[in-house]
């Protein structure tokens, strides 16, 4: 197994953007978000700024996460880690904690991250030193 960083929307070696965003949409199982926002999320990186990396194993995409910078340095953390997942057969190997730890590695200031609180990776987040400074609240406006 080796990381890898994705550094355009047009990589096809060893894998593309399409394929991180099918591998996140497949399997962030519960916790995940449809293929359009994931799609976003992956074009902010590439528009404005942060990184994706991914976990190759026989040339199969077998984890990956999206960070995306904020630009807010001061006021509230540089960076959001939208998404981490690591394929089914692959957990319990310490490959998700391989990857975050990459992540960590790269960014240089804050980071933020939302999870629900049934997500059994919390316990992977606080074991890390992520902390719940915040309760988050969104109000969520109608599109009518």
């Amino acid at each position: 197994m080796s990381l890898h960083e994705l550094t355009s929307r047009d990589q096809t070696e060893p894998f593309s953007a399409d394929d991180v965003i099918d591998f996140l949409y497949n399997h962030l199982d519960e916790f995940g978000d449809e293929r359009d926002a994931i799609e976003k999320c992956l074009n902010y990186v590439f528009n404005r700024g942060g990184f994706v990396i991914v976990a190759i194993e026989d040339d199969k995409v077998v984890g990956a996460t999206i960070i995306n910078d904020t630009g807010m340095e001061g006021y509230i953390p540089e960076h959001i880690l939208v998404y981490i997942a690591v394929h089914g057969d692959y957990r319990g190997r310490g490959l998700g904690k391989q990857i975050m730890q990459a992540a960590l590695d790269k960014c240089t200031g804050d980071i933020a991250l939302h999870v629900e609180a049934d997500n059994p990776a919390v316990h992977l987040y606080k074991k890390i030193g992520f902390t719940n400074k915040y309760l988050e609240m969104r109000l969520h406006r109608s599109s009518n």
